[in-house]
């Protein structure tokens, strides 16, 4: 992050601009929206800034610039078309200690201005560094698309009952969850309808009900962040992981997905790989009660689907053991993931009818499966947490009757920028993995079906 996001108090602040053509008007009516006061020095004023001058909050000076113009000024626009002039104004606002913006010139550039969505008093700034406007203002469009016009009116509504609120509930999980709730409930939408008087009375009266019910109740979402793609979220998933103080996460989930986390979330890592538990089930179980009992929101965020070897069960069961609310979103499945971007199908009519996932890595330490029900033509076999296990999930299909030749695909960092795909048969895989060395996690794929790799592979290509 080369520019480090704020927004400043313009309240107080003093801005000069340097130039007066179109490009400084532009600076100059985007600064009008503020209660900014405003210095436009130029020996030549075009129409535009002429007019927006007549505004008292402007003082226009039709002459060169001169170093005096700075003093007492917090912030400067340079937009002359004479590059040693802005290098000057430059130089010296610098010295100066003034925030300095030489307009189309990022080197020179103290600050840049974002691209706006405004919604008065809610604003949202987005920038890309000046590497990429166009596409800036493609994600401006879809913002304004999305958000409704009148949002400003919740903001407004949230600034009137701000300190009504914080006199009422103690302590700052209370608060949010009420305003939570006001936000995705009735009271919000009587607010942009317009409807005043009756968003005023439903929210006193959901007020008075907070407040006089001042225990705050926790409560934990097992949730699950797919196979490491944001993109995969679900809509749900994001929501919640939005709403969470605390997020448990484990080491399948990927950092684009937990940079979409609440910013001032707790992030606790109970990560776990072969032999090597950052912290046992039974403490993570433990953790996530302990935290839903002091009132906060817990995400218990997992790579794939809670349900799908992810302990999901064994975490509820200890959830409805201590009386504790939960809610379960699922995921796509490692299975699902990989197979769809190594572009191998887990069912075709003319390869497999069937498929079986399998684990292997079972709780004692084994892979002591049904290989006779693996074991089976025309069926797709999928091994979660197999890599450690191959020449034994190989040697353990051969003896039970799949031949030697049978297609095997390895997955690694499904649908990750980081993905690797290793193809090969049961008897040449252990030898080709050896040479490949892919890491956990990788998925064991079995099956005809991993010959229509070569024709169906969409993303690597």
């Amino acid at each position: 992050m080369d520019y480090f996001p704020l927004f400043l108090d313009a309240r107080s602040l003093n801005c000069l601009i340097v130039g007066a053509g179109e490009v400084a008007a532009r600076k100059l009516e985007l600064i009008m929206k503020t209660p900014a006061t405003i210095t436009v020095v130029a020996p030549w004023v075009c129409d535009t800034v002429k007019a927006l001058a007549k505004s008292d909050k402007v003082t226009l000076i039709e002459r060169e610039f001169i170093d005096s113009d700075l003093a007492h000024k917090d912030m400067v626009f340079i937009a002359t078309d004479k590059p040693d002039v802005n290098q000057y104004i430059h130089d010296l606002g610098r010295e100066q200690k003034v925030l300095v913006n030489v307009v189309d010139n990022p080197p020179l550039c103290q600050f840049i201005t974002p691209s706006i969505v405004d919604r008065s008093p809610i604003i949202i700034a987005m920038s890309s560094g000046g590497v990429a406007p166009v596409l800036l203002r493609y994600l401006r469009q879809k913002l304004e698309t999305v958000l409704p016009a009148n949002l400003s009116r919740l903001g407004s509504f949230s600034e009137k009952f701000r300190d009504k609120v914080k006199q009422a509930l103690d302590g700052v999980t209370a608060r949010r969850y009420f305003w939570e709730d006001v936000l995705d409930g009735d009271i919000a939408e009587m607010v942009e309808k317009g409807q005043d008087e009756k968003a005023d009375n439903a929210f006193e009266i959901a007020l008075q009900a907070a407040a006089e019910n001042k225990e705050v109740t926790g409560q934990v979402y097992l949730v699950g962040a797919g196979p490491g793609d944001p993109d995969l979220l679900t809509f749900r998933a994001l929501r919640l992981m939005q709403k969470a103080d605390v997020v448990v996460y484990d080491r399948l989930v990927s950092p684009q997905i937990l940079e979409l986390v609440r910013r001032d979330a707790e992030k606790i890592y109970v990560g776990k790989a072969m032999s090597n538990h950052t912290l046992p089930q039974d403490d993570i179980n433990q953790l996530m009660v302990d935290e839903a009992k002091k009132g906060n929101r817990v995400v218990r965020l997992k790579g794939g689907d809670p349900f799908i070897f992810g302990r999901g069960g064994e975490e509820i069961q200890t959830l409805i053991e201590h009386g504790i609310e939960f809610q379960v979103v699922p995921g796509i499945t490692a299975a699902s993931g990989a197979s769809s971007y190594a572009g191998i199908p887990l069912t075709h009519r003319d390869h497999a009818q069937s498929v079986v996932f399998a684990t292997g890595h079972l709780r004692n330490g084994t892979i002591d499966l049904n290989w006779s029900a693996l074991a089976h033509k025309n069926q797709t076999a999928v091994f979660y947490m197999g890599l450690t296990g191959l020449p034994i999930i190989c040697e353990k299909l051969i003896e039970h009757g799949l031949p030697a030749t049978t297609p095997i695909a390895l997955v690694q960092q499904a649908t990750t920028d980081d993905q690797r795909v290793l193809i090969g048969t049961l008897s040449d895989i252990c030898a080709k993995q050896k040479e490949a060395q892919l890491k956990p996690p990788t998925l064991v794929i079995v099956g005809t079906v991993v010959n229509l790799n070569d024709e169906l592979n969409w993303f690597q290509q």
